[in-house]
């Protein structure tokens, strides 16, 4: 994040109670003999994709055991490199004017631009941001995460011998989508009793996204209810982001649209299809943490191949 698009999540700025700990995590260099995993982050589960096998598993959290996970993880695959995407249940998102100061005087100009949005303490939080490669409004995003949980999950990692490549958030994983087309797709992205994600992205890199609220429940929608009005609302919601998205961002239209969700996705795609002249997508996957954790490894796998 910060102001490139795809740096992820870094801890330099932390507290250094273990300051050896922190500069390994910060800098770890993924060794030879380490198995690369994408891996998925909520507060239930922990999903892993592993490129060999184009598999997925899943190891459950209970509370905030790391070390359990890392644990049973390392039993089962040794010397792992782990490339994070937290889910929402982890992390907030917040818009705020740009701060008008030098790049290293960015962070500290960001405590105090978010200090009267959050809830907690901004000493028992984490930030990092990032801004649309277009974006026209002098905004940029803040990512807010719990200092205390990512210092957990780092200290369990060092324990476990487990290396950690970078750490990222849902909307960073998606950009993942399409990533060697020149055109801009939509993704709407719907885990079970969360609210719909929409992102566009273009090229590996996220020009916008929201959250879409009323229709949490869709994955349980029936394909009647569809039918009688429940797509018809979501392309009314669908049309204002594609609007904003030519006219205020000044980007062609997306080419496509991709459904990344459970229920009666081809149903809805088809409705979809018939109120936009893009061609609408399914993007096949058993559930949607496993595309998400496929999508995490994409992201290591480009930071690998990287000129240095």
């Amino acid at each position: 994040m910060g102001h490139s698009w795809r740096v992820s999540i870094k801890l330099v700025d932390m507290p250094l109670m273990e300051n050896s700990l922190l500069s390994k995590f910060a800098f770890w260099q993924t060794k030879h003999d380490r198995v690369d995993l994408g891996v998925y982050l909520n507060a239930a589960e922990v999903t892993f994709f592993k490129r060999d096998s184009d598999t997925s598993f899943s190891l459950s959290l209970s509370g905030d055991d790391w070390s359990g996970v890392f644990q049973a993880l390392t039993d089962k695959i040794p010397a792992p490199n782990l490339q994070l995407v937290l889910s929402e249940d982890f992390y907030q998102l917040l818009v705020v004017d740009k701060p008008m100061v030098e790049p290293e005087e960015m962070h500290q100009a960001l405590i105090w631009s978010i200090k009267d949005m959050v809830s907690e303490p901004v000493e028992s939080l984490h930030l990092d941001y990032f801004e649309s490669p277009e974006s026209t409004n002098n905004k940029v995003t803040v990512v807010v995460v719990n200092r205390a949980m990512l210092q957990a999950l780092v200290k369990a990692a060092d324990k476990h011998e487990v290396s950690i490549g970078g750490i990222s958030i849902e909307e960073m994983a998606i950009s993942n989508y399409g990533a060697e087309d020149k055109l801009a797709h939509m993704v709407l992205c719907h885990k079970p009793g969360s609210e719909l994600l929409l992102t566009v992205v273009k090229q590996g890199q996220l020009y916008m996204q929201r959250r879409i609220r009323g229709f949490s429940q869709i994955d349980r929608v029936s394909s009647q209810d569809l039918q009688l009005g429940v797509a018809d609302n979501l392309s009314l919601e669908l049309q204002r982001s594609m609007d904003y998205f030519e006219s205020q961002l000044r980007q062609a239209p997306v080419a496509s649209i991709a459904l990344l969700m459970g229920g009666e996705r081809q149903v809805l795609a088809q409705l979809l299809s018939k109120n936009f002249d893009q061609g609408v997508e399914v993007i096949a996957c058993d559930q949607v943490q496993d595309k998400l954790a496929q999508w995490a490894l994409v992201e290591l796998e480009r930071q690998t191949e990287e000129p240095a």
